[in-house]
């Protein structure tokens, strides 16, 4: 037999074999399994705060007042009071805030809403209050050096803590 021939021959065997185990083998169908994976997250009411100065400028003799702003930002749906403290001056009260120069006072008060507005203490009744949105929310502070004050010549300060209570 020649070598044509016998390549002739070997062909149709080789197809068979081929259409024999190729297209009838078929891959073995796939399994799944599945699970469920169980996600859960606790979140704790939170609220931060920050302040910014409060610049009277300059005091002459006459009612001088500014305003300044706190920012609250608490976890939505969180109720929270905003207190501020009679600040660092001895003998200041919520009522009647001091600033200093050396051991000279120049009272000053803060008040909410406006400027004749209820007086902004650290206390139920005189805490500004809100619920928080998930965002910052702006919380203005109302502030009057009272006229006729005639006190000796400097720079005056005082620093007064707001705080957050929630």
């Amino acid at each position: 037999m020649s070598l044509a021939s016998m390549i002739k021959s070997a062909v149709p065997i080789a197809v068979l074999a081929f259409l024999v185990l190729g297209i009838a083998s078929k891959p073995a169908a796939a399994s799944t399994a599945t699970a469920n994976i169980a996600v859960s997250a606790t979140v704790n009411a939170n609220c931060i705060i920050s302040a910014n100065p409060l610049a009277f400028g300059t005091y002459t003799g006459a009612q001088n007042q500014a305003t300044t702003t706190l920012s609250v930002t608490c976890t939505n749906t969180t109720p929270y009071n905003v207190g501020l403290n009679p600040g660092a001056t001895s003998g200041a009260t919520v009522t009647t805030r001091q600033m200093l120069n050396g051991a000279a006072t120049l009272n000053y008060s803060l008040t909410s809403v406006s400027y004749a507005g209820s007086n902004w203490g650290n206390t139920t009744g005189s805490w500004v209050g809100g619920t928080g949105i998930g965002s910052a929310q702006t919380l203005t502070v109302y502030g009057t050096i009272p006229a006729s004050q005639f006190v000796t010549p400097g720079s005056y300060t005082d620093t007064v803590i707001a705080t957050v209570n929630y």
